[in-house]
């Protein structure tokens, strides 16, 4: 029972797995052990291989346990040690002979062994191969110094120093003395991950950093010495972007998604998908307010792991773009769910009424970055006969609609305990702030095809249904692409076009080229010649209406709208504006200067462009928004003269 190899193992095995995941998975928070090993083989938590094995090993194991028992009427582990005697418990416990039988437990028990080492036995070793580490005492161990310089850091006093108050307990993290334990364990692995990284002192710096917000300590060592790969991923992290270090230290439980979730490095999951995990995760809530710090629980979860692999590398600009917006519309598909539950408590619903959510710019086109706002406007229709929803306390279609809306913005942007989940800017609605936040569908129809200026045409290219009625979504999209086939002058749109281009220079404009969404040639500049194209191209090849600016631009080159030539001009800047700013966004924020940003992360973002150098990236950028710029007069700034 207690040996390699035995009964305990196998319940430890079982349980360490139920502490660290049964907080999420309700699955895994059962008392019998064959039951718990089903539980994580369904969850992917471990392979089906070893759960059969185990399953079969825990079989045996209890039975040899209770013939035992049996035969001896009492409380013991140990098989007989004579041959004689162990010959006839072999008998007793269905076995021939006493070779038979220790094959039988000996293949079991390695088994077990086997699956044990592979969860326990991967911690990191407590030396450095290096060279000695030794944190103690008032001042520095002088090989301790030329050790942290062999592996990688530039200043190793204050490496020191730094590990010295950590142990002194000066941190939160690190004040109790389990703390400190765990963290000496780690300290050798700890620092050589962080060693590695392009900068070892600026990841060091960054990691203190994470340190010293953290509430406790323990919980985290203990994770990162049972999983030493999270190391790696960690160090990465604080190498190369303090935005998400910062991320990470006031949410720090985001790291065990990598453990958590074996998908974490899988493909990403579809707005469908994302809406589905996220229901999953808000079901349980006890009220509103639990409601929605489960929804920026599982919404921080999901960022974090976008934003892991953007850094790795393992997804594209156009993939994190995609992912953003899906997780978004995901995220807003279930609150809005939860915002009718809780409107429907007191005021019931509209009989006959339906709604739905539009997502407008990034989120429509599914371009977000780390940093966008959610650009929403929420259409709703309702019989004719309806006049009033159906609770305690009726409330007035519109006034409901307002009530509902309202809520749906409070779920998705409001602070609580758990932060927020994103901005939202309702100001793409029709008649923008002065009008109201929910429009019937009838007023927005209207409004489209007798009040809206062009560039709210233009935006309607980007507008896409991400929640509500399926019915009254297909009503909406019909009423957009009614607005966007209509025929219109192109010089009057492209003057339209360069007025609206000139008030934004006048009121955000930059020369620097790092303003790259608003700089000339930046991507409003790219953004602005696609959606003119589509708008004066729709009337007659409908097919050029794409909401993602990319495919917007490949479709207007396959139907004659626009040349090849500048297509892939346009496109491969709209690749690169694409890729930096999600990078930029992802590790410095906005705003952000990538010129003031660390060596490592330059070098970070010239290898997402495929550029050897920061300067070569410079070089480029300049040219690529210069060409954009050339082309937006061709395009548009011509038709004006």
């Amino acid at each position: 029972k207690l040996g390699r190899g035995g009964i305990r193992e196998i319940e430890f095995f079982v349980q360490t797995q139920q502490l660290i995941a049964g907080g999420r998975q309700p699955d895994l928070r059962g008392r019998k052990t064959l039951e718990m090993l089903d539980a994580l083989e369904s969850i992917g938590w471990i392979d089906t291989e070893a759960r059969t094995e185990l399953a079969c090993a825990y079989r045996l194991l209890r039975r040899i346990e209770n013939r035992l028992q049996m035969q001896s009427d009492e409380q013991t582990h140990t098989l007989p040690k004579e041959d004689e005697a162990l010959a006839g418990f072999a008998r007793f416990a269905g076995f021939e002979t006493i070779d038979d039988f220790t094959k039988a437990l000996g293949g079991e028990m390695r088994a077990v062994e086997r699956h044990y080492s592979a969860l326990f036995e991967t911690a990191p070793g407590l030396g450095s191969e290096t060279g000695p580490l030794v944190f103690t005492g008032a001042d520095d161990d002088p090989a301790t110094l030329e050790t942290l310089q062999t592996m990688g850091f530039g200043d190793p006093a204050m490496v020191s120093r730094t590990i010295r108050e950590w142990h002194y307990g000066r941190y939160h993290a690190t004040r109790s003395s389990a703390a400190r334990e765990r963290l000496t364990d780690l300290m050798p692995a700890l620092i050589s991950a962080l060693g590695q990284s392009e900068n070892a002192d600026y990841a060091f710096i960054t990691f203190d950093r994470f340190l010293a917000q953290l509430p406790t300590g323990v919980q985290l060592f203990s994770l990162l010495l049972a999983n030493p790969h999270l190391l790696s991923l960690l160090a990465d992290v604080m190498g190369t972007s303090p935005r998400l270090a910062r991320a990470l230290s006031q949410r720090p439980r985001t790291i065990e998604d990598a453990v958590l979730d074996p998908e974490f490095f899988s493909t990403l999951p579809s707005d469908a998908e994302y809406a589905a995990l996220a229901e999953q995760a808000i079901g349980p809530a006890s009220d509103m307010e639990d409601a929605l710090n489960r929804a920026r629980t599982f919404g921080s979860e999901q960022l974090f792991r976008i934003g892991v692999r953007q850094l790795s590398g393992t997804i594209v600009a156009d993939e994190a773009g995609a992912a953003y917006s899906d997780l978004a519309g995901g995220l807003t598909k279930a609150l809005l769910a939860v915002a009718e539950g809780d409107l429907a408590q007191r005021h019931g619903a509209v009989p006959g009424g339906e709604v739905v959510v539009l997502g407008m710019g990034k989120l429509g086109s599914r371009e977000m970055t780390a940093t966008s706002d959610l650009d929403l406007i929420v259409i709703y229709d309702a019989p004719e006969d309806s006049t009033s929803s159906d609770g305690a306390k009726p409330l007035a279609v519109g006034q409901f609609y307002t009530r509902l809306t309202q809520r749906l913005i409070s779920a998705l942007a409001a602070p609580t305990s758990e932060g927020r989940l994103f901005e939202v800017d309702m100001r793409l609605r029709p008649s923008g702030r002065s009008g109201p936040v929910a429009t019937k569908l009838s007023a927005f129809s209207a409004y489209q095809i007798e009040s809206a200026w062009t560039w709210e045409k233009m935006s309607l290219t980007r507008a896409r249904v991400i929640a509500g009625s399926e019915a009254l979504g297909e009503r909406v999209t019909s009423v957009i692409r009614e607005t966007l086939t209509s025929e219109r002058d192109p010089v009057e749109a492209a003057q339209d076009v360069a007025t609206m281009r000139e008030r934004i220079a006048a009121e955000k404009g930059s020369d620097d080229i790092w303003a790259i969404k608003f700089v000339r040639g930046g991507l409003i500049d790219i953004e602005f010649i696609a959606q003119y194209l589509q708008l004066v191209h729709a009337h007659e090849k409908p097919e050029v209406l794409q909401a993602n600016t990319g495919r917007a631009i490949r479709a207007l080159a396959r139907s004659g709208g626009l040349s090849g030539d500048i297509a892939e001009e346009l496109e491969a800047a709209w690749l690169l504006f694409h890729e930096l700013t999600q990078m930029v966004r992802l590790s410095l924020g906005d705003p952000a200067d990538p010129r003031t940003a660390s060596e490592s992360f330059k070098r970070r973002l010239a290898k997402a462009v495929n550029v050897p150098d920061f300067n070569v990236l410079e070089a480029d950028l300049t040219a690529s928004e210069q060409q954009v710029a050339a082309r937006f007069d061709q395009i548009i700034g011509s038709k004006t003269r």
